[in-house]
């Protein structure tokens, strides 16, 4: 299985804008792949609208999408224009045709238990092609892209402040749209931090749980 913090395996992968090496590609940048059970299915296809009427926003906070699925490259295209044409949404970003199954393979996306559909799993990937962040779904769930957004704004956050991101951020129950300072790491900085908050010097409800506005 692939984890966090490991770095995205060596890819040649055929897509429906020709022939793509990962994670040179996208050198530079961070970007998504996210694997969907197959093509012509509802869910697959609510996901693949939502995350195109998004991608500007992706793109944006300097992030590519690639899909993936084991149909073929036809497949994939006539899917694309089923949903231009009857959806009126074009579908811009690539999607790999893994019809050998090799990919899936390498990234753990062949469930045992679900015949030879790959998972409806997400990975982000970082600049340096670090995979940053692992979310699967069952088949029947289709994903909240929103969350996805979400979660890359969160990352590229914490790596560019040096700081933690809280539950629901920006909108966490606690401390808005603060982020969380990482904790003292001696004794003697938790008792300054700690003074710091009670001078009011430092926002925090105890010397490891201080927080602040960016």
């Amino acid at each position: 299985m692939i984890t966090l913090g490991s770095k995205f395996p060596e890819l040649l992968v055929k897509t429906t804008h020709g022939d793509i090496k990962l994670p040179d590609h996208y050198k530079g940048k961070w970007f998504i792949l996210f694997a969907h059970p197959a093509d012509f299915t509802p869910v697959c296809t609510t996901e693949f609208v939502a995350f195109q009427m998004r991608y500007d926003k992706f793109r944006q906070m300097n992030c590519e999408l690639i899909g993936l699925s084991i149909d073929q490259t036809f497949s994939h295209i006539k899917w694309v224009e089923w949903i231009k044409d009857k959806l009126g949404i074009q579908v811009e970003f690539p999607i790999i045709a893994d019809d050998l199954g090799e990919v899936s393979k390498a990234l753990g996306l062949i469930h045992p238990a679900k015949g030879t559909n790959t998972v409806r799993a997400v990975f982000i990937v970082d600049p340096a092609g670090t995979i940053r962040l692992i979310l699967y779904y069952p088949q029947e769930i289709g994903r909240n892209i929103d969350e996805i957004l979400r979660a890359l704004k969160a990352l590229q956050t914490s790596d560019a402040n040096k700081v933690a991101i809280p539950a629901n951020w920006p909108q966490n129950e606690l401390i808005g749209d603060k982020v969380i300072i990482p904790p003292a790491r001696t004794m003697k900085d938790a008792t300054e931090r700690l003074e710091k908050i009670k001078k009011k010097e430092l926002e925090g409800y105890d010397w490891w749980f201080a927080f602040k506005k960016l």
